[in-house]
């Protein structure tokens, strides 16, 4: 990922379950909020359900043996999709790496549309009361559910347009060769945040993994509104 926005290490605070993030701080709380809605509720619509096809490396493979089996055959896409994991020498795959090979559509499911933060406020059910299913749509759910407690704008469809470009949805992302990982601190998880901004924007009652989804897409989503006022204004690095 290019090092910009959340990649780089705030200028008045150091920042991390996790790919890498950030927790609010003094610094944060002086950014401007352009455009910041309040938190957003969920409605009801379609959205497709994306889950991840994963093949873990055994001894013998090769990005090109493994690209030919399991996807169209181009294994430089294969490690263009996979470089986090793999690193920087394609042709150093290790026995037991988990490899992003697809994905699938699980069907439909409601997805979210903005309402006002104070209609939303006596409708949101905590999210320790409810059940989340552990993919993509479960994550952006239960972070939702998080987010609109503590009033941090954001919606579904803005939240996961954005794990899809930094990490194809993968919670084990990490960009490994970018100048934020030369300096020791590299974009990790859904969100691709590094460690200094998970911790300065890490959201109470989040794990404290930068790894973990639901923290890391949190803890995300606070930083955007502090810097660009949700999530729903990021269309590219950030």
């Amino acid at each position: 990922m290019p090092a910009r926005g959340k990649h780089r290490r705030p200028r008045n605070s150091t920042l991390t379950r996790g790919i890498v993030a950030a927790g609010t701080g003094g610094a944060a709380l002086a950014l401007p909020l352009v455009g910041a809605t309040g938190a957003q509720a969920a409605t009801p619509n379609t959205v497709p359900q994306v889950s991840l096809v994963t093949y873990k490396v055994v001894e013998g493979d090769t990005l090109s043996k493994i690209a030919k089996a399991h996807t169209t055959g181009d294994w430089k896409k294969l490690y263009k999709a996979n470089r986090a994991v793999i690193g920087d020498d394609p042709s150093t795959i290790r026995p037991g790496l988990k490899l992003t090979v697809g994905t699938k559509n699980g069907g439909t499911s409601a997805k979210t549309a903005t309402a006002s933060k104070a209609s939303t406020a006596s409708a949101v059910t905590p999210a320790s009361a409810k059940t989340y299913t552990d993919d993509l749509d479960g994550w952006i759910r239960e972070s939702l559910d998080v987010m609109a407690q503590q009033g941090i704008p954001g919606t579904y469809d803005g939240i996961h347009r954005n794990i899809i470009r930094e990490s194809s949805g993968n919670p084990q992302a990490m960009n490994n060769w970018d100048s934020n990982a030369v300096a020791g601190t590299p974009s990790k998880g859904l969100l691709q945040v590094i460690d200094p901004t998970f911790s300065a924007y890490h959201v109470t009652g989040t794990s404290l993994d930068p790894f973990d989804p639901v923290a890391n897409i949190t803890a995300a989503c606070n930083y955007a509104a502090a810097r660009y006022g949700s999530i729903d204004n990021v269309f590219g690095a950030y």
